[in-house]
């Protein structure tokens, strides 16, 4: 093993007889190098991306819901809300209702959906956080506030200043409507609109944040709600706390964690980073075809040695070792060199966003997201030395058997 390693050393760094060689072993390296950054660079990137798209989702979605099985709603009096809020790890419970409804404000109309919230659901949720204008406030004595999302209320034109127009509320009465009449056919309240929040399109668009108690009062709900929302410390296990409120609730709920509360979405980043991985894969085995001909030729203006190698005894196992770890060594300087290279410049994004998404002011973000990963570093260099690998296993295992053979005999 270690002749076959300095003779494939002493192949890689000396000067061939012929330049073009020389030429082509560059180009492999330089190849590799590039594909290999470019694939690191490309994952953690995308990486950073579902990390954004997962924390705007997870100042929205709860870290677990839980609904009814059966029907829409359920009492909440006859919900184990105590037992549950016991568990270790759980920070906060909210009951929530929800329903569609017509907003009008002045002359605009628009249809949405009210989330009705406990007055202490901003201590347990960060949604404040997301608040463009206005302040995050549901209710204060006996007062009923809104907190409208940025496209519900663009669409309705809401004016926070103005005092004088109030938003209507009007869901659908709750059983047979005593006419086809809209004034009896519908509930309907005034809320004064304190708030616009801005998360993500698909919640701006739907969304007006009401109290609890206001839901339920246009509704004509006792208790009942949709789904009670569960907030967790960040330390705790979620599929353990998971496990642990089924054995409480039985088969009559539905617990969804993050996931399942947006499984199109995670699924479709998955499959597009996956399609992503296999399209760069893809170009670095195209990029690997230089090393098929690097090793190609050399092996071809090699014969002498070999022949001078078999003639010292050196079996046939040990001249094609030495190819072998010729093609290895370049995948390795390339694979190396591209992860290194790739690792500074997601750094330098990181640290200063040398890569900016625009200068128009309406991203959330301002460059482009990186979140590195070991574990991708690791699975980008075995998956380069394995495209290595195949790219030297065919000349040294088929060129070799037939050019060789025919020289030396």
């Amino acid at each position: 093993m270690r002749t076959s390693l300095f003779i494939a050393r002493r192949y890689l760094v000396s000067k061939k007889s012929h330049n073009l060689i020389n030429v082509v072993s560059i180009i492999s390296v330089v190849g590799l190098t590039i594909g290999t950054m470019a694939l690191i660079v490309v994952l953690s990137v995308f990486n950073g991306f579902e990390g954004v798209i997962k924390s705007l989702y997870g100042t929205f979605n709860p870290d677990l819901e839980i609904t009814v099985s059966n029907g829409k709603t359920f009492h909440y009096r006859e919900f184990p809300n105590e037992k549950i809020a016991n568990l270790p790890g759980v920070f906060g419970l909210a009951p929530v209702v929800e329903e569609d409804a017509l907003f009008k404000y002045r002359d605009q109309q628009f249809i949405g959906t009210i989330k009705g919230l406990p007055a202490d659901y901003k201590q347990m949720s960060s949604l404040d956080t997301m608040l463009i204008e206005g302040t995050f406030v549901l209710q204060e004595g006996e007062s009923n506030f809104a907190v409208a999302g940025a496209g519900v209320a663009w669409y309705l034109n809401i004016n926070l200043n103005d005092v004088r127009h109030l938003l209507s509320v009007f869901v659908p009465k709750r059983g047979n409507a005593s006419s086809f009449q809209f004034e009896t056919a519908f509930n309907n309240e005034l809320i004064h609109p304190a708030g616009i929040f801005s998360i993500q399109q698909e919640f701006d668009e739907k969304y007006i944040l009401v109290p609890l108690r206001f839901a339920r009062k246009i509704l004509d709900y006792s208790d009942e709600v949709t789904s009670v929302e569960i907030f967790i410390d960040k330390s705790t296990d979620v599929d353990d706390l998971q496990a642990g409120i089924s054995k409480i609730l039985g088969g009559d709920f539905v617990i969804k964690n993050r996931f399942r509360q947006n499984e199109a979405l995670y699924k479709v980043m998955r499959s597009e980073k996956t399609a992503i991985f296999l399209i760069l894969v893809f170009i670095l085995i195209l990029a690997s075809f230089n090393m098929i001909g690097s090793i190609s030729i050399l092996i071809v203006e090699k014969l002498k040695d070999i022949a001078v190698l078999r003639s010292l005894g050196a079996g046939k196992k040990l001249t094609q070792r030495i190819f072998m770890l010729e093609g290895m060594m370049i995948s390795l300087i390339g694979g190396v060199a591209g992860l290194v290279l790739g690792f500074a410049l997601l750094y330098l994004q990181q640290q200063f966003g040398l890569l900016q998404l625009g200068s128009g002011g309406g991203f959330i973000i301002d460059a482009y997201p990186v979140k590195m990963k070991a574990v991708e570093f690791v699975g980008v260099f075995f998956v380069v030395q394995f495209i290595g690998l195949l790219a030297t296993w065919y000349p040294v295992k088929y060129l070799f058997r037939k050019e060789v053979a025919v020289k030396l005999n």
